[in-house]
């Protein structure tokens, strides 16, 4: 048992107004979970012998979740990241043997240790500023045995650090050089058998695909996630990153919990989306490093009622990105978000993105995952660039 007390609330609770703030508020916790929270004066008397920890003023608010990386990887693509700067589109590199495959050659050559040892530095610079949930793609092997490495690598985080863990199967990220020009084969003979066995071993909690002219076409990713579905797994989609292949309208007819990038989504894209309860995942680090021009549908997804969600997309290419503060910011910046929708992308919407109900938003009933910051007003977290003002973390109520 433990109180709170002395702190300014964001709630960011669904329907809530200016960050759901609650002034000279406390919140009370018992065995991991919010059991209330309110204005301090309004605080049961029974919980004045509770253990209090008296924060100084400071705002708390849900902790951050990071709904969408690729932060278990071999290598780096620095070499890419000058090309790219001398002229060469993120397309030209991939078709020339760099881009993903590029990491996919590192990858395979990687232990699990290795992964793990790589992955761990990029994850701590992600808790320092108050995350406590990831969620991790494989996709860099593309093969049976190192998509399950990567995903077992992901697990092995969970343990090694304090924070939830959510996995994706993303062997649909692109055609390896074995099956060059024979994408159909590849889904049948080594994504789907890839899935089934990640599956068998309890290492992934959604299916990801790649939808776009570089990578698969809606037919290819229709049979991954018609797979999906009789495994009892949800799915997830890259779509309209760099043209509109109606990848999202794809994603909604299978329940999709998110499709992701969404630069060229289209309108009939967004009523798929809005039907489904799909949420939007803006990647601003990848439309920055990318140097990309076109803008997602923020506006659009707005007057759709289309929940918007913000993340790293933490990458060794197109995202090498590991601050979530900074993503706020560029969300902000780049695509005209408000800091109360970066914050709420960072929090309410990343959990619904990741199919997680019990965190998020400050409420009773939900776990205790808090970030304590030392900010006046919410505003600040979007608003500071390279800025890290977190003073403490909880994860179910223990910091």
């Amino acid at each position: 048992m433990l109180i709170l007390r002395n702190i300014k609330l964001a709630t960011m609770a669904p329907g809530a107004t200016a960050y759901g703030l609650v002034e000279s508020a406390a919140l009370a916790i018992r065995e991991g979970d919010i059991i209330w929270l309110g204005p301090e004066s309004e605080m049961p008397t029974s919980m004045s012998v509770w253990p209090q920890e008296d924060l100084g003023g400071r705002l708390v608010t849900p902790a951050l979740i990071d709904c969408h990386t690729h932060i278990v990887f071999g290598g780096n693509r620095a070499r890419e990241f000058e090309l790219r700067l001398k002229g060469a589109s993120y397309e030209e590199v991939a078709r020339a043997g760099g881009g993903i495959l590029s990491t996919v050659t590192a990858t395979r050559a990687a232990s699990e240790d290795d992964l793990l040892a790589s992955a761990l530095p990029r994850v701590d610079a992600l808790l320092a500023e108050g995350v406590s949930a990831i969620e991790i793609k494989s996709g860099y092997g593309l093969d049976i045995e190192t998509e399950l490495r990567m995903l077992r690598t992901a697990r092995r985080i969970g343990k090694e650090r304090p924070l939830r863990i959510r996995t994706s199967y993303l062997g649909a990220h692109a055609v390896p050089p074995e099956f060059k020009d024979r994408a159909d084969a590849y889904i049948d003979e080594t994504c789907r058998i890839a899935l089934d066995r990640a599956a068998e071993e309890g290492l992934v909690d959604a299916v990801d695909g790649f939808c776009e002219g570089i990578a698969f076409t809606p037919a290819q990713i229709d049979r991954l996630f018609a797979r999906a579905t009789q495994l009892g797994l949800p799915v997830k989609l890259h779509a309209e990153q760099l043209s509109d292949l109606g990848g999202a309208r794809l994603a909604a007819t299978y329940g999709a919990l998110s499709a992701d990038h969404l630069e060229y989504l289209g309108a009939d894209g967004i009523a798929a989306m809005s039907g489904a309860g799909a949420v939007a995942v803006l990647l601003p680090g990848a439309f920055y490093t990318l140097r990309e021009t076109k803008l997602p549908p923020v506006q659009a997804l707005r007057d759709a009622g289309v929940p918007i969600a913000i993340a790293t997309d933490c990458n060794p290419g197109s995202s090498p990105l590991t601050s979530l503060l900074l993503t706020m910011n560029m969300a902000c910046t780049l695509f005209r978000m408000t800091p109360e929708e970066a914050l709420a992308g960072a929090t309410r919407n990343a959990a619904r993105a990741l199919g997680i109900e019990d965190a998020g938003t400050l409420e009773v009933g939900k776990r205790a995952d808090l970030a304590v910051w030392d900010v006046q007003e919410p505003a600040e977290l979007a608003y500071r660039i390279g800025f890290n003002p977190l003073h403490r973390r909880y994860l179910q109520g223990r910091t």
